[in-house]
Parts: C-alpha cells; sequence; structure tokens
C-alpha cells in the first residue's frame, strides 16, 4: 500500500488552485483552509470555484482531502462573544467541505482562558455538538490533539475521549495526530516501543480507527515542554528515527501524512515530502511493527 503523503498548500488567487499546487508538490493527498483563515468573515463559495475544485480533485485521484479550521475560533472559550462566534464558524466550515466534497475538517479545540479545563471540555462538548447538528451530512470532524499550553484542551487523550464520549453524533468524529503536539505535550515518539505504546493506549481509550490523519512535524522544543513550534522533518527534537518509528508501525502507516512545516529557506515543501518518502521506504524494507 502507497504511502498517502501531503502537505497543506496555499488557496491564494483561488481555491482550485490548490489543487494544482499539491499535484505540483507531488502530494497524493493534501490539506487547505476553505478560506481565508486569519478573518472571522469570509467570501461566499462560487459554485463555479467549487466544481473546478472538485473536478481537478476528482481529475488528479488525489485523496483523502482535508480542510483545517481558520485561526481566530476557540471552542473552549469562556468568552461568551467569541464562542458563540466560534461556534458559528464551525458549522459553516463544515458546510462549506461538504459542498466542497471534502471529507474531513481537522479543528484545534482551543484554550479554556481561566475558566479551568472541566469547563473548557465542556464548552468544546456543547460547540461540537451544535456545530454537527446544524450542519447536516458526512463530513468528519477530527479534534486535533494539542501541545499542552497551560491553558489548552485537549493535550492528552483522555480529554479527547471525554468530548467524544459526550457528544451524540460521535460517528462524525475523528482524531487528527499531530506529532510536534504530542512530543510537545509528552508523549515521546523517539522509538518503537513508545509509538507502539502510544497506538495502545489511543486504542484503548477511543479504538485506532478513529485516528484519520497524521500532522508530521517535527518539534523545535523538547519533550514535554509544552512549545507549540514546528520544525523540518529531522531537524528538530523528533528526529528523524521517530518518523522512522511512526512509519514502521502498521497503524500509522496506514494512515495519511500531512506535512505543516516551516516555510523558509532552509528547506521546502517538496524536500520535507522526499525525505518522508525515503524514510517510509526504509521502514518498509526493514519491516513493519504492529501492535
Amino acid at each position: 500500500m502507497a504511502l498517502r503523503l501531503g502537505a497543506h498548500v496555499s488557496i491564494a488567487g483561488s481555491l482550485d488552485l490548490s489543487v494544482d499546487r499539491a499535484v505540483a508538490k507531488g502530494c497524493n493527498t493534501f490539506q487547505i483552509f476553505t478560506r481565508n483563515p486569519r478573518g472571522w468573515s469570509s467570501k461566499p463559495l462560487l459554485k463555479r470555484v467549487a466544481k473546478s475544485f472538485i473536478d481537478k480533485v476528482e481529475q488528479a485521484d488525489i485523496h483523502p482531502v482535508f480542510a483545517h479550521m481558520p485561526y481566530l475560533p476557540n471552542l473552549a472559550s469562556a468568552r461568551e462573544n467569541v464562542y458563540r462566534k466560534s461556534v458559528a464558524t464551525l458549522e459553516r466550515e463544515l458546510s462549506r467541505c461538504s459542498r466542497l466534497r471534502i471529507g474531513y475538517l481537522v479543528a484545534h479545540l482551543g484554550s479554556h482562558l481561566g475558566a479551568g479545563k472541566e469547563a473548557g471540555l465542556g464548552r468544546v462538548t456543547e460547540a461540537v455538538e451544535k456545530a454537527l447538528r446544524l450542519s447536516p451530512g458526512d463530513v468528519v470532524l477530527l479534534l486535533e490533539n494539542s501541545a499542552g499550553s497551560e491553558r489548552a484542551v485537549g493535550a492528552v487523550f483522555e480529554e479527547l475521549k471525554y468530548i467524544i464520549d459526550n457528544v451524540e453524533r460521535s460517528q462524525r468524529l475523528g482524531l487528527c495526530f499531530d506529532t510536534c503536539h504530542a512530543f510537545a505535550s509528552g508523549y515521546d515518539l523517539r522509538s518503537d516501543a513508545s509509538v507502539n505504546a502510544i497506538v495502545k493506549k489511543l486504542d484503548s481509550l477511543v479504538g485506532f480507527e478513529r485516528v484519520k490523519l497524521v500532522h508530521a512535524n517535527d518539534s523545535k522544543g523538547g519533550l514535554a515542554s509544552r512549545i507549540d513550534r514546528h520544525e523540518h522533518i529531522g531537524v528538530g527534537r523528533i528526529g528523524i528515527s521517530g518518523f522512522r518509528s511512526l512509519l514502521r508501525n502498521t497503524e500509522f502507516r496506514n494512515l495519511p501524512f500531512i506535512i505543516e512545516t516551516p516555510v523558509d529557506d532552509r528547506r521546502s515543501d517538496v524536500e520535507n515530502l522526499e525525505l518522508l518518502r525515503r524514510v517510509w521506504g526504509e521502514a518498509r524494507e526493514e519491516g513493519s511493527l504492529s501492535r
């Protein structure tokens, strides 16, 4: 089975141009924002643009496609105004994904802003339940694990389990496993044994089949540093050995891997993708490790 490997790509100029960019980078899966991620408002999704996007995806046979929530929403917020806008944005993004035939939407859970972890988890659960109810369809919402900053929600797997267990429409919930965030929050990825332990824990808590995507990012910060700073593959503290262990694991290697590595002059997306593809090939020759 070929590795599904891609990048987060730009929608600059027109949303459908993202497919062209993904193909040019050698991706066979990719992730986008469906609109400008830096504001609350969004332009209407034009029918001709949506059709062009769908047609290009089908012609390129590039799948699955993932969308990511914009930057501003905070589903755990204790501030009512921000919370209401966050829930409305989540509902709109689910609807936009449905119109674009994008099967998955990735969401950061946000910060409780000092209200406490229990309150934050309650807010996220209510937000997810309401948004899923208001956006009928089969788009799956992927809860992304956080790096574990002081007020962040979702750094430990038990918190992700709480949300899944308390949302009525949980069949439309899955997980996005971010390697940088996991490492920063205390989950070691640097050996076959530690990766295997993570798979077993996720499987016992929520069922590993809920994990639909890996955000493959190295980490500038150390283990349990709580520093959310992505690094190029192999340059950070996870290192090549960590990604080799991930790709040697049967469960992880069968998932799509999407990079969100830095945009700078040290290394391009294509070079990061080529490196991961090479590590995957080496891991395949060495033999996969299952749980």
